[in-house]
């Protein structure tokens, strides 16, 4: 006789075959059904368990199983059939009513032109009469409207529409959100490993016996080739051209390929190298803030595989950075799964002093919201002093939200914003659209202008700030919020000088602290001091798309030349504008050539110092520092000072706004009293002073508003796309698959999914496993995977060299990322590591704890891994901050890395982790590795339960060790879908299996 739950199982599949072959004939999601497909196929074979069932189509499609499977314990029979029950109704319900009525069909609204017609529909969040929404913050709605438009109760229910527009209360819950975002963003040294990623995929669809050409961006994705010129001239005419040849000759291959990747993918477009930085095209060109897709229209959003992505937050378009591997699942039309952010409202009043610059604001800021603390949160800027800001100062703001750790800085679009798209080129009538829309959708500040007074909304948490204390600062030596007013400098400097080593100080010896290095630079007598400037740029995409800081730079450069001051000539000066439109403005303003005499000769439209691309020092420059031990300084107008970063040389390096950049310069030192000591003797022998050089604000503007002109945006962006002559003449493949080259040094094919199955390995804990690095606090991306030059002695460089390529050739860890080989040896290869297995020795070496032996740290891995051994890495605070750099979760994976426990992570780094398959757990508030006595040396094992059905997000599970040791850690796996990802080995692992089943 059969069981209640046999006959249950039997009739409920009966049902199912039914209900399958109804939404076979009827134009229902092909998503679901291809999904309930595999389901009915399990159904169909009994020796399959029904839970291993349900696992496959959870596995598949999180977003149809969260809410309908209790993930976090074993299930019946009885409850599983059930369960499938449920299924069943979902499927049948949505058979209801037809697959092409929308489930917010009735708010699909009509937006008039004020000429007559209309533009296009969109979905009316007023319509929805939900008092709730009106206090909702600007960047929460965007969020909403997402999943209003792509609500097809699959990947984006009712239920996550419900979620967000309760966002006061559930935000507090940290309930997941599915969001599809309206693009993706991409720079050459992320962009090559993505479309390396997509290109590999195809091979794995193929293997798999799948279609190749289901690997296809859904979404438009545009790169912008920016990250891969270096300085390597400057002070020169030609500085511009010479630097491009060697960009191409370095970065041929690379270009090639992406190049086949514009070509072999859809909706992909490619924004030659030589044209700007990505976050300033983004800014100035590429950002819609309205989209206008088949006659619906929606807010512009992005995600994109830089950290400043944020910068577009300023034009009012919400983006933020993610991982490279988390940008092509969302490419590929998965939606993102994010934990319903808190938002933080930062109000603004009053109004920036005489000489204070958007670099000092923006340096203030990332100082107040740190300390307030923000990782994970949205920032909203609201208040009248918002209309004080250019749209320029306000995306100089938005572009340090990874500084400051929010995941975006946002500004509501206002009539500032509609301002600056007229200025930029934006025509009349797309301006027209976008404040119809923003104005019928309720999503303009104060609408559009403030003298209409807003309503009150509602946020997580509350900050102020009245511009006019806002004071002239930097920030350094060795952070982005270690800010640093003016004033203070030349004392902060002394005690950093004094202070053992650490982010504030250097540990140098009272009777060392005035030691003089006099050395020959080119037959003329130069020196060097501690704090000594040898670098100082104009770079990044954080000031170099702000006209009133590129003007004011010019300024001082004008005054200092009137007056007979001049630049050192071995501080190694550079400008590199992020536009052709600076170019445009600063030769218009008459200003470019006062710059050039100060040796600020534009080299490169890129980003150059601030990615660690800054070149070499002058052979007599760099033997003088490292022959005395010079704490040598660079000032740059950029967003990264982490040490090691700007150039192994340079163990100072301060953060400034352009015109101070030039100050600096000037001064040939940071050790120096603004206020109170001259800058330089002038040509008639007198002191000038700091207030000599330093334009007035309203000097500023008026330049600004004689030099800044709309058609200089118009000229520059019509032929972006066209190229230069170096671009075009590169010759590619016209194949969809591509053709990897087993010699080739610059593009390799990844061992990602070699020999990959088709069903997912499940989860996995750690066994008995070695330390391979101790790490204190902060340790960034750039420690994990160092981005600028290839050491002559490194594993990378020895790697290099056996494959033919000679030192010169070695290229940056950047221009290299489409090598797995030389970026799996480049992971923790950075000069300025800190491991703490070495007891205070500084570099890229560890310890073999079998052994004892010191190796580098790639020799050490290898080590383990051929002998079948698992590694885990100890850290403290903020590890992986920094840039968004997927190789920095690639490369651990790589060495064989199973986990990572640390007392905390940044964002998007803790999601790349995931994204690779290894485990992310924090210690207990209350613990870390020095209260807990972890020396390093013992053996770890982390127990995980082997069905993925039994791991909950956030769960707590106990760390052992060989010495006896015990103690608890939370998994860091924030959602369903990261355990989704986990369980399929990666979320790269899992797409490919989603798009074989649909």
């Amino acid at each position: 006789m059969k069981s209640s739950s046999s006959c249950l199982f039997a009739a409920s599949r009966v049902r199912f075959s039914s209900t399958l072959s109804r939404l076979s004939s009827t134009t229902a999601s092909t998503s679901v059904f291809s999904r309930a497909s595999v389901l009915l196929a399990n159904y169909k074979h009994r020796s399959l368990s029904f839970n291993s069932s349900l696992r496959s189509l959870r596995c598949s499609a999180p977003r149809l199983s969260h809410g309908l499977i209790n993930c976090r314990s074993p299930l019946s029979l009885r409850s599983e059939v059930r369960v499938a029950a449920t299924v069943i109704e979902r499927l049948e319900r949505k058979l209801s009513t037809s697959a092409s009525e929308h489930a917010f069909k009735k708010i699909l609204t009509g937006l008039p032109k004020p000429g007559g017609g209309e533009f296009g529909k969109f979905y009316s969040l007023p319509s929805l009469n939900d008092p709730k929404i009106d206090k909702l913050p600007y960047s929460i709605r965007i969020l909403l409207e997402s999943a209003i438009r792509n609500c097809d109760n699959f990947q984006v229910t009712k239920d996550d529409v419900e979620k967000i527009i309760d966002w006061e209360n559930s935000s507090l819950k940290q309930v997941e959100i599915p969001f599809k975002p309206a693009r993706v963003l991409l720079q050459d040294f992320t962009g090559v490993p993505a479309v390396v990623d997509l290109a590999c995929m195809r091979d794995a669809m193929k293997e798999l016996g799948s279609d190749p050409n289901k690997i296809n961006p859904l979404v438009p994705v545009d790169l912008v080739v920016d990250h891969s010129v270096q300085v390597d001239v400057a002070r020169s005419e030609n500085a511009v051209q010479a630097n491009m040849e060697l960009e191409f000759q370095r970065n041929k291959e690379r270009f090639a390929f992406l190049k086949w990747g514009s070509s072999a993918f859809h909706n992909m477009l490619v924004v030659p190298p030589g044209s700007g930085i990505v976050h300033q095209v983004n800014l100035e060109y590429l950002g819609r803030v309205v989209f206008n897709t088949d006659s619906i229209l929606y807010p512009d959003s992005v995600i994109g595989t830089d950290s400043h992505t944020t910068m577009i937050d300023g034009l009012g378009v919400a983006g933020w950075g993610v991982g490279g591997i988390e940008a092509e699942a969302a490419m590929l039309g998965q939606p993102m799964s994010m934990v319903l952010p808190g938002v933080v409202g930062f109000k603004l009043s009053g109004k920036l002093r005489d000489g204070v610059t958007a670099t000092d604001l923006v340096l203030t800021v990332t100082q107040m919201l740190r300390k307030h603390g923000v990782v994970g949160k949205f920032v909203e800027f609201y208040g009248v002093g918002m209309g004080e800001l250019s749209l320029a100062d306000r995306a100089t703001i938005a572009n340090m939200s990874p500084e400051y750790g929010a995941t975006m800085g946002f500004f509501p679009v206002d009539h500032v914003t509609l301002d600056y798209l007229k200025l930029t080129g934006r025509s009349d009538e797309t301006v027209s659209m976008i404040e119809s829309y923003l104005r019928a959708w309720s999503l303009a500040s104060g609408q559009i202008h403030y003298k209409i007074p807003e309503q009150e909304r509602v946020y997580t948490s509350y900050l102020q700030l009245d511009l006019a204390d806002v004071e002239s600062c930097v920030s350094g030596p060795k952070r982005p919020h270690d800010r640093v007013p003016l004033k203070e400098m030349k004392a902060d400097w002394h005690a950093c000088l004094d202070n053992q080593v650490g982010f504030k100080g250097f540990g140098v010896p009272k009777q060392e602290q005035d030691k003089v290095a006099k050395f020959p630079f080119h037959g003329q007598p130069a020196e060097l001091k501690h704090g000594s400037v040898v670098i100082a740029a104009i770079t990044s995409c954080t000031n170099t798309s702000n006209p009133s800081v590129m003007l004011g730079a010019g300024l001082v450069a004008k005054k200092a030349c009137e007056l007979g001051l001049q630049v050192k000539t071995w501080i190694k000066t550079s400008l590199a504008p992020g536009s052709g439109v600076v170019t445009k403005y600063l030769h218009q303003s008459g200003l470019q050539k006062y710059l050039n005499e100060q040796g600020f000769h534009i080299v490169g439209y890129g980003c150059t110092t601030c990615i660690g691309n800054s070149g070499e020092l002058d052979e007599s420059v760099a033997s003088a520092i490292s022959e005395n031990d010079i704490i040598a300084a660079a000032v740059l107008s950029g967003n990264r000072n982490f040490e090691g970063r700007v150039h192994p040389l340079t163990r100072a390096n301060y953060l400034a706004s352009p015109p101070l950049v030039v100050a600096y310069a000037l001064a040939g030192t940071v050790d120096i009293d603004f206020d109170k000591e001259p800058i330089g003797t002038g040509k008639n022998g007198k002191n000038v002073y700091f207030k000599d050089i330093w334009p007035s604000n309203e000097e500023i503007a008026e330049v600004v508003q004689s030099s800044v002109l709309p058609g200089m945006f118009k000229n520059t962006y019509e032929a972006i796309t066209k190229g230069n002559p170096m671009w075009n003449q590169l010759s590619i493949p016209s194949s969809t698959l591509y053709a990897w080259d087993p010699n080739s040094t610059y593009i390799h094919e990844p061992p990602y999914f070699k020999g990959m199955p088709m069903e997912p390995p499940g989860p996995h804990g750690v066994n008995n496993a070695y330390c391979l690095l101790k790490f204190g606090d902060s340790i960034t991306t750039d420690h994990i995977s160092p981005a600028g030059a290839i050491h002559k002695d490194s594993p990378a460089a020895k790697y290099l060299l056996e494959h033919g390529v000679s030192p010169k050739d070695f290229n940056s860890y950047g221009s290299r990322r489409g090598n797995d080989e030389v970026m799996t040896r480049g992971t923790f290869a950075n000069i300025r590591l800190v491991n703490k297995l070495l007891n205070g020795e500084v570099g890229p070496k560890t310890i073999h704890i079998p052994t004892g032996e010191k190796l580098y740290v790639y020799d050490v891995a290898m080590r383990y891994k051929a002998a079948g051994q698992e590694t885990i890495v100890l850290a403290g605070e903020e590890y992986g901050s920094g840039s968004s750099r997927d190789w920095a979760a690639k490369g651990p994976a790589l060495l064989g890395v199973k986990a990572v426990i640390a007392k905390s992570f940044e964002r998007i780094h803790r999601s790349n982790l995931v994204g690779m398959g290894i485990i992310p757990l924090c210690f207990k508030p209350w613990e870390n590795v020095d209260t807990l006595g972890l020396t390093g040396h013992e053996r770890y094992t982390i127990d995980l339960p082997s069905k993925i059905s039994d791991i909950r997000p956030g769960q707590d599970v106990t760390v052992t060790t060989d010495t006896g040791k015990s103690f608890m850690c939370t998994v860091r796996f924030d959602t369903e879908v990261e355990l989704a990802y986990f369980d399929h080995g990666g979320i790269l692992h899992y797409v490919i299996r989603s798009l074989i089943k649909q």
